[in-house]
Formats: structure tokens, C-alpha cells, sequence
């Protein structure tokens, strides 16, 4: 029985990254052999096991065999007999089929048989082999690293080959919640931009996600967006919200948040009105087909329909602030406000030239709904009842002293 570590774990110690997880594949071991030792099995579809101290994964080297369409179409073979250079061959990538071994020198050994090394040195993303094409996820799987690994390029034959099974009508196999899984992680990347860069330079992103791929080549007014093209905006943004470190809610709201551009009337361009309910409208028929988390729509619903508004504060009267605060449910949520804000400055500094100026409206809104908080609605409440009034009636004078502490706020601004 022979164990080596494999996968993303020796990828990114050649990387020189940090390790979080580590894999383990073991060669010429039975499940018996396994269970004697003391691992736990876990594995439903083939033999993976707990090691009994770390709880690491540690799998029996397998083979797989293509049965049917998708990713779930495949026979695996896991035999004592299966080979270590078996294994790492249904791999997708070349840096991801290598593996390590401690030698009884002590010093650590490579085991590299498709050069992942090379292709890592030569910051390239290569698939393994034809098999490749057997298991769509991989096509997204490759733009995830795309967008963890900015500098790397996909190397030519692999995007011909990701090309043909997009043609193929591969990607029609996918189940919704795999894909939201992919597309979640490569938002949450370094540059998520390169994710979609790749979806597209294959056809991909024009099947999974048509509402974002028809953004390329619409024009915006360039007196507000130097970039121009929507789908360059779109990609600075994403990249902004990746450079403030913004969680997935927020990362999701800066992908959705134009929607509407896309199908704005050629007679309008290059001006956009009424974008924000059309983006609203697309999100709902994306976000249902993709399985898409509560929160993740609530939010990217609310920054579709508000950030011209978010954008416009600054000129807003006391009453329509606190209307907007009404709008994005901001008093009973604010959480998801501020998450709200944080994706209308990704979109405000994802453009030409913009990308370091100060965005005061956060500051101001987060301000404003603090001053509405302030307002002690409970004693409102219990004077109006008192005087007879009912419900909605209670409802104005709580609205009514809101508004008039956001106004004596905004005076008290002027005069600071």
C-alpha cells in the first residue's frame, strides 16, 4: 500500500501558496485493507475514506469511463491494480495531476508524468487529455482557475477543446446547483473578470448565462462610462468588488446589477432608461434557473432596482432618503444595506479612470439610515395609540419623525 499526497495540494505548494486541504490517493489498497487500518468510509460513488487522526481524505486510485451525457455519466474502477499514473490521467488539468510522496531519504518526491510543473512554471492551464471533454464541469472548473490564477493563460488546444463541447451542446447537461457552485467560487477569486473572459472566449457563457454575455458591444453614454461597452463595465466592476474584498452577496449584486443594458431599444442607445426594472426582471428568470441563495438575489435585486439612486443621494431631499431607506428594506435589514451600498461603489469606481475616486455616498447613506435608527418609534407608537390613531395612521407619524431627523441631520451637515 502506497500513499500520495495529490491535487490542489501539491499544486499550490509549487506555487508557492499557502496549503489548506490536503488529498491523498493510496495505490494497492482494498476497502478491507483500509477498514483494518482504521479509516472511516465516507465515499458514496467510490471508495474515499477518513484517515482515523486527521480526518483527511485519503481515496483509492481510480479510473473512470464515460456511460452517458453530463458530468454523472461515468463508471469508475477502483482495484488494487489501478496505478498511480492511472489515476492522475483522468485528471482535468496538468497541475493538477501530480503527487508527492515522502521518499525514504526524507526529501520530498514528485511524481509528474503529464509536466504540470512546467505549465506551471509557464503559467499556462492545460488539460490532461481527450478525456477532458468527458466531464463538462471542467470547462468551468478551468475558468475558476483562470480567475484564481490572473497570470496564467488557457492553453490553445484546451480552449479548441472546451470550444467543440460547448458546440457539442455539452453544457446543456449541467445541473443548476453545480454551476452556481463553480460560478460562486470564481467570484470570489482574485480577478473574477477572467472567469467570464474564458466562459466567453469558448461560447460558454453565451449558454449559461445569456443575460450577461449579450452585455459585450452595448454602448454606454462615455461621459459616465469612459470604458464605453457594457461588458467591459461589467468586468471592471467585478474586479472592484474582488479588490474591496466584498463577500459573495455583494460579488453576485455587481454581476446582475445591469442586466437591463442588454436589451435596452437600439433607438435609445447610448442611454439606458429604464435599465434597472428590466435588470430586475432578468435576475428573477436567472437567479430561478440557477438555484441562485435567497440572500444573494434579495441583494443583487435591491442594488438592480436602487444604485441610480444610491449613485443620486447626494441631491436627495430628506423625504426621498428616507423613502430609499423604505425601498431597500434598509431599517429592518441593515446588513444587507450596507452590503447594498459596498456593490454600488464597486460599480461607481468599476469604470475608466475611476477606479481610485472616493465614493461618498456610502459613508452618507450609512449616516442617514443611522440617524433613522435613532428615532425612537416604540414612544411614537405608544403616543399615537394613545390618541386613537390605527395601523397606517401610526405608520405616517413614524415616518414623519424620521423624516424630520434626517433633515435636521442634513442641516446639521451644512453647518458643520
Amino acid at each position: 500500500m502506497q500513499i500520495y499526497m495529490v491535487g490542489g495540494a501539491v499544486r499550490d505548494r509549487l506555487l508557492g501558496r499557502p496549503v489548506h486541504d490536503h488529498d491523498w490517493v493510496v495505490v494497492g489498497a482494498t476497502p478491507g485493507q483500509m477498514l483494518a487500518h482504521g479509516y472511516l468510509p465516507v465515499g458514496r460513488d467510490f471508495p474515499v475514506f477518513l484517515h482515523p487522526e486527521t480526518r483527511e481524505e485519503y481515496a483509492l486510485a481510480r479510473t473512470e469511463r464515460k456511460s452517458g451525457s453530463g458530468y454523472r455519466g461515468f463508471v469508475v474502477h477502483s482495484a488494487p491494480d489501478v496505478t498511480l499514473e492511472e489515476d492522475l490521467s483522468r485528471r482535468d488539468l496538468t497541475m493538477n495531476a501530480m503527487a508527492m510522496r515522502t521518499a525514504d531519504s526524507g526529501l520530498a518526491e514528485l511524481f509528474d508524468p503529464h509536466h504540470g510543473a512546467r505549465d506551471i512554471a509557464a503559467r499556462v492551464l492545460r488539460h490532461v487529455s481527450d478525456a477532458f471533454r468527458e466531464d463538462p464541469v471542467r470547462i468551468l472548473r478551468v475558468a475558476r482557475f483562470a480567475a484564481c490564477l490572473p497570470d496564467f493563460s488557457v492553453a490553445p488546444g484546451t480552449m479548441q477543446l472546451m470550444r467543440e463541447m460547448v458546440a457539442h451542446g455539452e453544457m446543456q447537461h449541467l445541473v443548476a446547483e453545480r454551476v452556481w457552485q463553480e460560478l460562486a467560487r470564481g467570484l470570489m477569486q482574485e480577478k473574477p473578470s477572467r472567469m467570464f473572459e474564458v466562459l466567453r472566449a469558448c461560447g460558454a457563457l453565451q449558454v449559461l448565462l445569456p443575460e450577461v454575455a449579450r452585455l459585450w458591444g452595448v454602448p454606454q453614454r462615455a461621459e459616465y462610462h469612459p470604458e464605453v461597452d457594457t461588458g467591459v463595465h461589467l468586468m471592471l466592476v467585478l474586479d472592484m468588488s474582488a479588490q474591496l474584498q466584498a463577500p459573495l452577496s455583494v460579488r453576485f449584486a455587481c454581476l446582475a446589477h445591469d442586466l437591463g443594458k442588454g436589451n435596452t431599444p437600439a433607438d435609445l442607445l447610448p442611454r439606458h432608461i429604464g435599465h434597472e426594472v428590466r435588470s430586475a426582471e432578468l435576475l428573477k428568470g436567472l437567479a430561478k434557473r440557477l438555484r441562485v441563495p435567497v440572500d444573494c438575489h434579495a441583494t443583487a435585486d435591491t442594488v438592480a432596482r436602487e444604485h441610480g439612486h444610491v449613485h443620486r443621494s447626494g441631491e436627495l431631499s430628506a423625504a426621498a432618503l428616507v423613502r430609499l431607506l423604505e425601498r431597500c428594506d434598509a431599517i429592518r435589514k441593515p446588513g444587507r444595506f450596507a452590503d447594498v451600498l459596498l456593490a454600488c461603489e464597486c460599480d461607481a469606481r468599476g469604470r475608466l479612470g475611476f477606479e481610485e475616486s472616493a465614493y461618498p455616498q456610502r459613508a452618507r447613506l450609512a449616516a442617514v439610515l443611522a440617524t433613522v435608527q435613532s428615532v425612537a418609534t416604540s414612544d411614537i407608537a405608544a403616543q399615537a395609540t394613545a390618541q386613537g390613531a390605527s395601523g397606517p395612521q401610526v405608520g405616517k407619524r413614524i415616518h414623519r419623525a424620521r423624516v424630520a431627523a434626517v433633515a435636521h441631520w442634513i442641516a446639521a451637515q451644512g453647518t458643520a
